[in-house]
């Protein structure tokens, strides 16, 4: 060892150890025995052997008086430092106290002394040989003593350290080190920490604890100089062949790199990145621009520039946390001047070698745990064509960066697509079934497990159909929805129902459904039911809602296409894709009518609209609860009736073709929902003409909408409220009793409410829109399930005539008619009573003549009604008190001709024509409603009486009734009723008498 300096070097040394302690300087004589001494290991003058502490004594003394010696010395004091830090771990794991031999221990001290004298006066002469003799020893005694007791491997690096230091040997040696590098790093650093990092590689990890503590007193020099001599290591050890193998062998020093820095990462991992980053940039800038003064210090020969990426890039894959640390800042700084400078330094470097550092680059990114996405972004911007407009950042102006980043973004994903598809490690290497039971847990992609949190963002921007970007994307989240289960597939194809706003977008599902049906059944309906708790709890905005609805009513209906079109439309090769998922998701939706039902009463006409689109075109659920079957009626009739209020106002100046194509829908869905079974046919009808009649509604059929009270004049005190106060009679409601005025005392009649005039052609739109409903609901076949469509019903006999009205649905009409105008008449008041009876029940009489002029939708579901044979029996008292009430003003009339009574004229024609049409009456009474128009209003009574009449001597009774199988419904035979031509006199009088006016309807009254 003391070949290592020259005669200069060595009469300087030899100078400042003559100046250390001139006072205790030996004689030639005393000199030699010392030496002999130290050699021998017996003392020359009493000829013993030498204690250990007598021969470090010795071997201090040479050292001061003969730097030549040194060499053999501090060999010698490698023994006594060993048996020092012997006896101390013997203490310890013996009593517990780590006092060790303190004979050594001030010997080591003056050993310290000694060294740290010489350091600090010739530091150039001793600080290379003290630093490599220091850390040398320290890492031989870290491993030599590892694992024992005192010091075992499980320890952590704190319980090490504090351990290590509490040695007066170890922190002897520590102390020695720190001080050579403080002084060698303004001049020679390299040799300080290239010691550290040999030391490092070969005692590592029991050695970690050294680098640990110097790392923390040093950390920018730590940092900047092991990344430099890192460097220069792997660069003289060449860059061929560098694979993902076990690169210690090949590369002695990066494996201490690593080590070192990521001991420095939990607290200086700042420093960290800034000096990556620097190496970097520093690797890409010209060559004659020198480093900076903070640089790393290293000569950026060419060389090294080459080196200096293939170097990040191994540091990157043998440490993760420094991936991490840089990689986002990193891809920040990748702006095209800086990718043009990146692909200039790389384009001198092999063909292979290129290659290599392109699946190194792909290791690491589908190895990152963080910041995949900003790195998937940056590739997909850079690898777009020039053509595509992009909102990331400016594409890169050369081509050639371009389709680097291209080929790297599909050697990425073919990565990941192994990665995924591929049985765990161990395996055979075919492909197996991701989450199957019996295959082995899926290896984990820290890459996908990020990406899984950004499932929205790639499916907002799969959505833009930029050229070759979304089939990047939409790859990737097909990879993504295998390797991490139903859950991410169920959430991207919601995303892709949900914010599709075309065909071509939507057809992304599609494609995304079809390899993933084969690995993950069931996929559709969890997506449905995804997409009904966004529902439930309101995450989707009206237009995202909107949308959802509308996509999922377009694969609705391209399902219906298909069955129409039949097998030959489908090209003779069974079901596409497509239509095979749109038939899971009709299956779905129809599992969730209950839920999607709440929709169609949604604030936003937009969602309504969308909501009955999809209800309309769904398929109804074989089984579900009679609950659920009522909830989706109600909600249904509701829409209904805000669909003809849209109606309406978009007639006045907004949208009308929304608004009508949603009351078609509207209609569809009712007529569906009243063909499913009994249960929803009665409350289907029933929630219509409940609607029909509800005030709220009264206006959209030309009804009177009622003043609320707190909107009517105060006309002080009733006549009734007087009565009530002072009479002494019990007011019995619907007797003679009852009390009746038409006004107040001494505030003149009653003045009738001034109610708005609806649009007449919308009153009758609507009236017939209801009316078109009512006679589908009616006339579709109860219990076929409600998926027959609502324009096929069951055929009638006679192919030119509408299907008949079902009989028992057309007596559901009947009975809530009754209920609604009348409630108090019991349903055994079929039989009619003389005309005098009439008397008896004026007060309810006046009440259903009210109903009648409040509603004229009456008149229509009465027809309806009628059409049903014999339902319009169960309306007998209706029809009793509305034509009791006609008599009666009839017969106060004192106009000249009926005609001057217009509604009284009108509500006569249509209750003669309804009774007729229910068969009621026979055909020659039945007619005479033709009449009216023509006569005077005592002639309208004598005909009046004459109905009144026949239909009390022959009761509208059910029973009279019978089926014909010819015509496919109930009919009455008025031959079994007797003698008609009694009845007929008044109208045969009548029309003698007004033969000028109605010779061209004698005919009609034929017998």
């Amino acid at each position: 060892m003391s070949g290592f300096f020259d005669g200069t070097l060595l009469t300087v040394t030899m100078q400042t150890s003559l100046a250390h302690s001139p006072q205790n300087a030996l004689s030639p004589q005393e000199l030699s025995q010392e030496i002999k001494s130290f050699i021998s290991g017996v003392d020359q003058t009493q000829g013993r052997k030498l204690s250990v502490r007598e021969h470090a004594r010795c071997a201090v003394r040479l050292l001061r008086s003969v730097p030549a010696c040194r060499g053999a010395v501090l060999e010698h004091l490698r023994g006594v430092y060993n048996e020092h830090v012997s006896a101390f771990l013997h203490n310890l794991e013996a009593d517990g106290e780590g006092d060790g031999d303190s004979n050594l221990e001030d010997v080591i001290m003056e050993v310290h002394g000694v060294l740290a004298e010489f350091i600090r006066l010739n530091p150039r002469a001793w600080a290379p040989l003290v630093s490599t003799w220091a850390v040398d020893l320290l890492g031989q005694l870290s491993s030599k003593h590892a694992g024992r007791r005192a010091a075992p491997q499980s320890s952590s690096l704190n319980e090490l350290l504090q351990l290590w230091m509490s040695c007066a040997a170890t922190r002897s040696l520590m102390e020695a080190y720190t001080q050579c590098l403080a002084a060698m790093i303004a001049w020679c650093p390299d040799q300080c920490v290239d010691a550290l990092l040999d030391t490092s590689v070969q005692h590592s990890p029991h050695f970690d604890w050294v680098v640990a503590h110097i790392g923390s007193s040093f950390p920018g020099t730590i940092i900047s100089r092991v990344l430099a001599c890192g460097l220069k290591d792997f660069c003289s050890h060449g860059t061929a062949d560098k694979g993902q193998g076990d690169k210690s062998n090949r590369v002695p020093k990066i494996g201490s790199v690593v080590g070192i820095l990521g001991h420095l990462a939990a607290r200086h991992s700042d420093s960290i990145r800034q000096e990556l980053l620097r190496m970097f940039q520093e690797s890409l800038s010209p060559q004659t621009i020198p480093p900076s003064s903070g640089s790393t210090s290293w000569e950026p020969s060419a060389q090294l520039r080459r080196g200096a990426v293939p170097f990040l890039l191994q540091l990157a894959v043998l440490s993760p946390s420094l991936l991490g640390a840089v990689s986002a800042e990193l891809v920040e700084s990748l702006r095209p001047p800086v990718l043009l400078q990146l692909q200039a330094v790389l384009q001198g470097l092999p063909r292979d070698e290129l290659d290599n550092m392109m699946r190194l680059v792909v290791h690491l990114i589908a190895q990152s745990p963080a910041g995949g996405a900003r790195i998937l972004r940056f590739l997909a911007d850079t690898a777009t064509p020039a053509s595509v407009i992009i909102s990331g950042p400016t594409p890169s102006p050369h081509e050639g960066v371009r389709e680097a980043c291209d080929r790297l973004l599909q050697m990425l994903l073919l990565h990941l697509h192994k990665l995924v598809y591929t049985c765990s490690e161990g395996d055979d290497g075919y492909y197996s079934r991701p989450h199957s039971p019996s295959s082995q847990a899926p290896r984990v992609v820290p890459f996908l497990e990020e990406m899984q949190s950004h499932v929205g963002e790639l499916c907002a921007e799969t959505l833009r159909l930029e050229r070759k970007r979304h089939l990047w994307l939409h790859q990737l989240l097909c990879l993504l929805s295998v390797y991490r289960g139903p859950s991410v597939a169920t959430e991207a194809l919601c995303q892709l129902l949900t914010l599709a706003r075309n065909p071509d977008q939507l057809a992304l599902a599609w494609q995304l459904h079809t390899p993933l049906s084969t690995c993950l059944p069931g996929l559709i309906p969890a997506a449905v039911t995804r997409c009904v708790a966004q529902i439930h709890t309101h995450t989707l905005g009206p237009k995202q809602l909107c949308q959802l609805l509308l996509n999922l009513a377009s694969v609705m209906q391209s399902v219906q296409e298909e069955e129409r079109r039949g097998p030959g439309g489908m090209g003779g090769g069974g079901a596409s894709p497509q239509s095979s998922m749109a038939v899971q998701v009709g299956a779905a939706v129809s599992g969730h009518l209950h839920d999607f039902c709440p929709l169609l009463l949604h604030s936003d006409p937009a969602v309504s609209h969308a909501a009955v689109r999809l209800l309309s075109r769904s398929l109804l659920p074989r089984a579900t609860l009679p609950s659920h079957l009522l909830l989706v009626c109600r909600a249904a009739v509701t829409h209904f009736f805000l669909a003809l209020r849209r109606r309406v106002q978009a007639g006045k100046g907004r949208d009308g073709g929304q608004g009508g194509e949603a009351v078609n829908c509207s209609v569809l869905l009712l007529s569906r929902l009243a063909g499913y079974s009994p249960l929803t046919l009665k409350c289907v009808l029933l929630q219509l003409v409940e609607g029909a009649l509800h005030k709220g509604n009264a206006d959209l059929f030309g009804g009177q909408t009622p003043i609320s009270p707190s909107l009517a004049p105060d006309r002080g005190g009733f006549l009734l409220d007087i009565n009530c106060r002072f009479g002494t009679t019990v007011n019995f409601s619907g007797s003679v009793w009852s009390v009746f005025h038409a006004g107040v005392i001494g505030k003149g009649l009653k003045q009738r409410s001034a109610t708005p005039h609806p649009d007449a052609a919308s009153v009758i739109q609507n009236v017939q829109t209801l009316l078109a409903v009512t006679v589908q609901c009616c006339s579709a076949p109860s219990g076929n399930g409600g998926n027959s469509g609502g324009a096929r019903h069951q055929s009638s006999v006679v192919p030119d005539e509408p299907p008949p009205i079902n009989a028992e649905a057309a007596k559901m009409m009947a009975v809530t008619l009754v209920e609604y105008i009348c409630p108090d008449v019991a349903n055994g008041e079929l039989s009619w009573p003389p005309e005098e009876h009439a008397r008896t029940t004026v007060e309810r009489d006046i009440h259903i003549r009210r109903c009648f002029e409040a509603h004229p939708v009456l008149f229509p579901l009465l027809h309806v009604v009628a059409a049903g044979h014999p339902a319009l029996c169960y309306c007998s008292a209706v029809l009793r008190g509305l034509l009791a009430t006609l008599l009666a003003h009839w017969e106060a009339s004192r106009e000249p001709l009926a005609v001057d009574s217009p509604w009284h004229l009108q509500a006569s024609c249509m209750l003669v024509s309804c009774m007729g049409e229910g068969q009621l009456l026979p055909p020659v009474l039945g007619n005479v409603h033709e009449a009216f128009p023509y006569l005077t209003p005592f002639e309208v009574r004598l005909l009046l009486l004459a109905v009144w009449e026949y239909v009390r001597g022959n009761g509208p009774m059910p029973q009279k009734f019978v089926f014909s199988a010819e015509k496919g419904l109930f009919c009455r035979d008025f031959a079994r009723d007797g003698d008609v031509a009694r009845y007929v006199a008044p109208i045969h009088s009548v029309l003698h008498k007004n033969i000028d006016r109605l010779g061209h309807l004698c005919w009609r009254f034929q017998l």
